[in-house]
């Protein structure tokens, strides 16, 4: 997940991940590393943190991510991923 440390969605996409039992995260912090923000953009096309992936899927942001959930779609996505 590429995020940054004062995103309040990449705290709430962590959050609802955590939530479905998703232990470990590898979180990306284009704050910290100015550089990956380039690499984000041009492999997801998009501007705004944050961005999820799960294993080699881009869901997209945080709203992307809570309505994959409202749709029961990503504990599917999450798999074996968890």
């Amino acid at each position: 997940m590429y995020s940054t440390g004062t995103c309040p969605y990449c705290q709430r996409a962590e959050m609802l991940l955590k939530s479905k039992g998703v232990t470990g995260i590898d979180k990306i912090r284009i704050d910290l590393e100015p550089e990956r923000r380039t690499e984000m953009m041009e492999r997801t096309g998009r501007r705004t943190v944050p961005q999820i992936y799960i294993g080699e899927v881009h869901v997209g942001g945080y709203d992307d991510l809570a309505a994959l959930d409202r749709a029961g779609k990503l504990v599917a996505l999450l798999g074996g991923q968890a």
